[in-house]
């Protein structure tokens, strides 16, 4: 009794600790020295001190979701989301600390503005915008407070941020110009010619191997370029994928079952099953055997039948059964049901009369479905007394206006061009003939103006199974890679059992903590998601099923945000340090007062450059080189210059003869195009201020991943 009266004293305490525990339990143990942090849960991440919390970021998500209509995938809207805060973050703070806020009246102005609120009918009076007509239509949504007034608040957010964008860009390019002056100097920087002599020292004169790269030289390189060598967090993989593939055994079993859908048979209750040979309802057919293609009634000339049995096709009579045969990933049985003489193109002239409920295409029908198919009869007879009047008539009364001013006119087109009702008459009738058919469209009054290039054509029955791997097949395939997981907990190397067992092991290197594509593999969120778990090390293996398969991943590396590490950097840097290296080696053998010194304590030869500028800056045998030729035109002319590095090596050279272009009247187009040049450039002013923001990312604690 004392135990139970103490249980009750404390029954409280019981229950948070029983509620933290299955907190830790859903989420992670980890998770709970953060449980009173409201900050770490809360937050999503953060741009100069302010915060974006969980529910800023969910709102904003579930917004441009329905806005999209749910066509992007999850991880493609929350990176598009989070940019997109980012930007309205940095903007709103540039705006305040300029002095500039974008206020209610803004907004409504821009929405008063708006090319799409002012065609709006509901906003009109007499065919007029009317702005009193929207702010009623406003007040009332806003007392509703229903989704269509949450749907007009989260458009006029987005007004207001375009607004901050383009009022801190027209800000920014206000202060933006150029001099006459500077106009004149890029006039003679891209029209000055230069020529003069040289020696070159290529880099590939000293082979790489004579050169060492430490790791020491590369970590150097990279902490004195730090900004150069910024990475965010990912992931290195490696896996092995078993493909779930039929064997020639499984395709022979499925062949071979197919082939008995041929002719009739028996099931077990002494049924007869019509075979393709001996059946008249095709699409019945094709449900009861259970194919995995629909009946296609269209014809078929040769050149769309598959190509293996297009000969034979064409060859055969109606009631003629093919197959079965291979096409693509399926075994197929083909019955002709219908052969025929067709144009491969036709000329038809058409008139359109739409009715309320068919596929308007730009225009908004009047007429009910009866109205029109009576103004469409009647032209029909009126035509078919006088064809004469078909191009008039088009023009006055077709609603598709497209054809209507060539007079309805359609010029040669192919079989599968129109919609099927419109491309049967006209294909399957005669020359002449004029016809009333009802399309999505509405109805049509159809005059076949001529036709071309009759050729065979026929239907097919065609019944298709996919040929995929037997159950026995697939079992085998995944003990093939429950089997290699087994190992690998068991000791083995990784690259030891590829081998072994003629594998081949496939990288995913930088995966990012909101991609979802793994290379290789397509869309598989959940490989990225266990790679970046928090008790998940280098060397540590999964089996994940992925399609048409089961796959091994093993995580190969772990790349915290911040410096790139050496390994990660030295493929990169190595070719930089290594041209640095071979410029010192090639200096230090460069010496002499002149040219002709240089190249003999050089080993190589004087060379001459004429007529070279900046607008291309290239010299003849060597290539592109805009340092050396900028060095040669702002250089003092007939002075040497040694161990100039360039792109391509080591350089010494004077300049002979300059050649300044005419003097302009006014160099107000090359201060303009400098001006404009820079006013263009707004997306990098962002990514400017972007980049000395202090942004920090955590998105991925929004799903669960604790970076």
């Amino acid at each position: 009794m004392a135990i139970l009266s103490k249980i009750r004293e404390r029954s409280m305490f019981l229950i948070l600790v029983i509620g933290l525990a299955l907190f830790a339990f859903v989420l992670d143990p980890s998770t709970i020295s953060d449980f009173f942090n409201a900050s770490k849960v809360n937050e999503v991440g953060d741009v100069n001190g302010e915060s974006i919390s969980r529910q800023e970021f969910a709102e904003a998500l579930d917004a441009y979701k329905k806005q999209t209509g749910n066509r992007v995938s999850e991880m493609q809207a929350a990176k598009t989301v989070w940019n997109n805060l980012l930007r309205q973050k940095i903007y709103k703070s540039q705006l305040e600390e300029a002095g500039i806020t974008v206020g209610e009246a803004d907004i409504m102005q821009a929405l008063l503005d708006s090319p799409t609120i002012q065609g709006d009918q509901r906003f009109q009076t007499s065919g007029i915008f009317d702005k009193s007509k929207l702010k009623e239509h406003l007040a009332t949504i806003k007392d509703a407070n229903n989704d269509e007034w949450r749907a007009w608040q989260n458009y006029m957010v987005s007004l207001r941020d375009n607004l901050e964008k383009t009022t801190y860009d027209n800000l920014v390019s206000s202060g933006l110009g150029a001099s006459l002056k500077e106009g004149e100097g890029q006039y003679l920087t891209e029209n000055t010619k230069v020529s003069g002599k040289y020696v070159y020292v290529p880099f590939t004169s000293i082979a790489d191997s004579t050169v060492t790269v430490k790791k020491s030289d590369v970590k150097a390189y990279i902490e004195n370029h730090k900004n150069q060598y910024q990475v965010e967090a990912s992931r290195d993989v490696k896996f092995v994928k078993f493909d779930i593939v039929p064997t020639l055994e499984d395709e022979e079993a499925l062949r071979v079952e197919v082939a008995k859908l041929i002719e009739d048979s028996e099931d077990d209750q002494r049924n007869i099953l019509k075979g393709l040979k001996n059946a008249t309802d095709y699409g019945a057919f094709l449900e009861d055997a259970k194919s995995d293609i629909s009946l296609d009634d269209n014809y078929k000339f040769k050149i769309q039948v598959p190509q293996t049995i297009a000969e034979k096709l064409f060859e055969g009579k109606e009631g003629d059964v093919f197959g079965p045969y291979k096409d693509n990933d399926y075994f197929k049985l083909s019955k002709i049901t219908k052969i025929t003489q067709l144009p491969d193109s036709v000329q038809s002239r058409h008139i359109l009369i739409p009715f309320i409920g068919a596929n308007p295409s730009g225009y908004e029908p009047t007429k009910n479905e009866a109205d029109a198919k009576i103004m469409a009869d009647s032209l029909l007879t009126v035509l078919k007394a006088d064809s004469s009047k078909f191009e008039d008539l088009a023009k006055e009364l077709s609603s598709d206006k497209g054809s209507a001013e060539k007079g309805g006119f359609y010029d040669w087109y192919g079989y599968n061009r129109m919609v099927p009702e419109f491309r049967d008459f006209t294909f399957e009738g005669k020359k002449g003939d004029i016809g009333v058919v009802k399309t999505v469209f509405g109805f049509h009054i159809i005059k076949i103006e001529d036709q071309k290039n009759f050729q065979p054509a026929m239907k097919l029955a065609t019944f298709g199974r996919k040929i995929e791997a037997s159950e026995a097949t697939e079992n085998k395939i995944f003990q093939n890679a429950e089997t290699f997981a087994l190992n690998l907990t068991n000791g083995k190397k990784y690259t030891d059992l590829v081998k072994e067992n003629s594998l081949t092991s496939l990288p995913a290197v930088g995966l990012k903590v909101l991609d979802e594509n793994v290379p290789g593999l397509g869309n598989e969120r959940e490989i990225i998601t266990w790679a970046f778990g928090k008790d998940v090390e280098v060397g540590n293996f999964k089996r994940f099923d992925v399609e048409g398969g089961y796959v091994v991943v093993m995580l190969t590396d772990k790349t915290s945000k911040g410096l790139m590490s050496v390994d990660k950097a030295i493929q990169t840097v190595r070719p930089i340090i290594l041209n640095e290296k071979k410029a010192e080696i090639i200096s230090s053998k460069m010496n002499g007062a002149t040219l002709k010194d240089i190249a003999k304590s050089s080993g190589q030869t004087i060379r001459g450059a004429v007529d070279v500028n900046l607008q291309s800056p290239s010299l003849s045998g060597v290539g592109y080189e805009p340092k050396i030729v900028g060095a040669m035109i702002n250089a003092k002319e007939n002075k040497v210059y040694n161990k100039v590095v360039g792109d391509r090596g080591v350089y010494a050279f004077f300049t002979e003869k300059k050649e300044l272009p005419t003097a302009l009247p006014n160099y107000d187009t090359y201060r303009k195009r400098i001006a404009n040049n820079r006013k263009n450039k707004t997306n990098q002013m962002y990514e400017a201020v972007k980049k000395a923001a202090d942004i920090n990312n955590s998105v991925g604690s929004f799903y669960g991943i604790q970076q």
